[in-house]
């Protein structure tokens, strides 16, 4: 308590803040550095799957943050892969909308089928907007059904019809939107692809639902990838004579899309087949009756004064019918859509570089037999038609920019084992600013406090003490006193040296009237 109170008010208070700082300082650079580090658990999640994750963890007891008003949690990142396998188990997140879930705690014994129906369209929703967000670039969507009941006497039933809004990072490619409405289509009953509308979170229209629009996708998306697997082809064969990204190629194929559909009836002359016959056959003869014309003779059954009479005329007819089959053949030709009408193809190639005597490049253009070898290359990887009017131009000029290409050096043995992600290096530099800040605290704060409070307990030590008779006492009071004296002899030179150095001072200031003083000294008589 002596000790205490021969430190005064002032000194103990600054020590007693000093500790207070450097306490609190560590206690926060330990709490960092044995803080686990945080990583992203979800993202874009609900209020809804927001707040059952949460639940979860506080019921696990484990530590998280929470980012961008609860759309995004942290947590350790050593616990990420666990949680997850955990939280699917228990069907988190939901990702908003209700799915096939919903039947999962209702109450079927007293539910009514409208309800039911309800139900279902409800769940079938959310299932097809999961569904839909596990695409790329998909963040959000939502979907619309209406599936008509066929009215009763009715022979006609309604066509289902779909609405679809999405929120979409970037926009979506052609593929993507006809694979959303296929697979929208695939999974309602009687849905086609033709009744189904995307639209984005802008308003922009993605798909009208109209046939025309298939088709045209259909057709560009053909054509697309025709014209990108052949220019592929030939920049590999390019590239590989005159050097990776040293040539430039441009290739625009000509599609038609109509459907033909040809009939034609061939007949053969030659190949005829008997299919009937028929032959015909008549006679008739004629006589005389030596004109004697009676009642008699012309009598039915009248017999006498009959003589026998010889056949004056005779003819006969003979008629034959025969009916062949002409051999005939039918051919029906079903040209499909999609077919190439012609070609084109524009290659530019850059010229050869070489090193002169002075290590520099110099440019040389390449032979035009050079130039023909990679035509020919090209058109054989097209499948060049001259008749369907394809063209390939190929054409040597100078790059305005020389080609570089990186070279990435793996490491290899010890530091392949250095190889940090992003978090690791900011770890360890985050770490690396606490410990440069706690050293720059103890030097410049710390030392200077603690060299002042020992500075001042010695001086006050120095301090003559009354009434002693032992002797080492007397020799300890004369030390102290020896190096008080001197401390005080120290403080006279330092105070003797500064007003030599401001009398300096004054005298390069005011030459003039330092000299007038020195001479009005000199001039003085002296005293004895």
């Amino acid at each position: 308590m002596d000790f205490l109170k021969g430190l005064g008010a002032a000194r103990l208070t600054a020590m007693i803040a000093v500790t207070a700082a450097l306490i609190g300082f560590f206690g926060f650079v330990i709490m960092r550095v044995t803080t686990p580090q945080m990583t992203t658990l979800f993202t874009d999640l609900t209020m809804d799957d927001s707040a059952g994750i949460i639940k979860d963890l506080e019921r696990q007891g484990i530590p998280f943050e929470m980012r961008n008003e609860g759309s995004v949690i942290l947590v350790p990142k050593d616990k990420v892969t666990r949680l997850r396998m955990k939280l699917a188990e228990s069907g988190l997140p939901k990702g908003g909308g209700v799915g096939y879930e919903i039947f999962d705690k209702s109450d079927a014994l007293g539910t009514t089928s409208f309800v039911q129906n309800i139900n279902h369209l409800r769940a079938l929703e959310g299932e097809l907007a999961r569904t839909i967000r596990a695409i790329d670039r998909v963040q959000a969507a939502r979907v619309h059904l209406v599936l008509p009941e066929r009215p009763l006497f009715s022979r006609e039933t309604p066509e289902p019809s779909a609405s679809i809004v999405v929120r979409v990072r970037g926009s979506l490619e052609a593929n993507q939107i006809r694979a959303i409405r296929h697979l929208v289509a695939s999974a309602v009953n009687g849905l086609k692809p033709q009744r189904v509308s995307i639209v984005d979170e802008a308003g922009q229209l993605l798909a009208d639902g109209t046939q025309t629009d298939i088709d045209q996708q259909v057709g560009d998306e053909r054509r697309n990838a025709f014209e990108k697997r052949m220019r592929k082809q030939v920049e590999d064969i390019v590239s590989s004579v005159v050097g990776s990204g040293r040539a430039r190629v441009q290739l625009s194929a000509d599609f038609d899309f109509n459907r033909i559909t040809q009939t034609s009836d061939r007949y053969d002359p030659e190949g005829r087949v008997l299919r009937s016959s028929q032959t015909r056959e008549e006679q008739s003869a004629t006589s005389e009756s030596n004109g004697q014309v009676t009642v008699n003779n012309e009598l039915p059954g009248n017999q006498q004064n009959q003589s026998p009479q010889q056949p004056k005329d005779q003819s006969k007819k003979t008629e034959e019918t025969n009916n062949y089959e002409i051999s005939r053949t039918t051919k029906t030709e079903v040209t499909e859509a999609g077919r190439v009408n012609r070609i084109s193809v524009a290659v530019l190639v850059d010229g050869a570089y070489s090193k002169n005597e002075k290590g520099e490049l110099v440019y040389k253009e390449r032979s035009k037999e050079e130039l023909d070898r990679i035509a020919a290359l090209v058109r054989s990887a097209i499948g060049f038609d001259q008749k369907r009017g394809d063209q390939v131009e190929v054409v040597n000029l100078k790059f305005a920019d020389a080609p570089t290409v990186p070279q990435i050096n793996e490491p290899t043995g010890f530091l392949s084992m250095l190889n940090f992600t992003k978090d690791d290096v900011m770890y360890v530099i985050e770490l690396a600013v606490m410990m440069l800040l706690g050293i720059v605290v103890v030097i410049m704060v710390v030392r200077p406090l603690v060299k002042k409070i020992i500075s001042t307990e010695e001086i006050a030590a120095a301090t003559p003490v009354p009434a002693i008779t032992d002797e080492t006492a007397q020799s300890q009071a004369h030390a102290q006193q020896t190096a008080a004296l001197i401390d005080v002899a120290q403080v006279q030179g330092q105070v003797h040296a500064q007003s030599v150095h401001r009398v300096g001072e004054l005298a390069d200031r005011n030459p003039g009237e330092a000299a007038a003083i020195i001479r009005q000294w000199l001039a003085e008589p002296q005293q004895n």
